[in-house]
C-alpha cells in the first residue's frame, strides 16, 4: 500500500504539487475572506484562478488539451504561464483600484483645503465684527 502511494507521488509528483498548491492557494484566500483582510470583491478574481488551477491540476488531460491548444509541448509549463497571467491580470485589478484611491485621495485634499480656506475667511469676518 505505501509502495504504491510513493510509486504514484514519483510518477505524477508534479501533478500532486499542483493539485496541493491549487488547494493551498484557495484555502488561504477563504481565510483570508474569512478573517476580512481581503475584501470579498477582490477574492473573486484569485478564486476564481485558484479554481482554474484546480481543475486544470486535476484534470491532467484537460491541461494537456489546453497547452497543446497554445502551443506548448510540456502541459505543466502551460500551467505556469497561466499562473504568471493570472497574477498579471490580478495585478492589473489592483491598480485600477490603486488609481481610483489615488483620485479619491486628491479631491478629498482638496476639498479639505477649500473648507479650510474658508473657515480661516468665516474666522476672520467673525474677528472684524467683534
Amino acid at each position: 500500500m505505501l509502495t504504491t502511494i510513493i510509486d504514484f507521488f514519483l510518477a505524477h509528483r508534479i501533478q500532486v504539487f499542483s493539485i496541493i498548491g491549487s488547494l493551498l492557494l484557495f484555502v488561504f484566500i477563504l481565510k483570508l475572506v474569512k478573517r476580512k483582510k481581503l475584501k470579498e470583491e477582490y477574492s473573486l478574481l484569485w478564486l476564481g484562478f485558484g479554481f482554474i488551477f484546480i481543475v486544470l491540476s486535476i484534470f491532467k488531460p484537460l491541461l494537456e488539451v489546453v497547452a497543446s491548444a497554445i502551443g506548448i509541448i510540456y502541459a505543466p509549463a502551460a500551467l505556469l504561464l497561466m499562473l504568471v497571467l493570472s497574477v498579471f491580470f490580478i495585478l492589473i485589478q489592483f491598480s485600477v483600484v490603486i488609481s481610483k484611491l489615488a483620485e479619491g485621495n486628491k479631491n478629498l485634499v482638496q476639498e479639505v483645503g477649500i473648507l479650510k480656506a474658508e473657515l480661516k475667511k468665516l474666522q476672520l469676518q467673525i474677528k472684524d465684527k467683534e
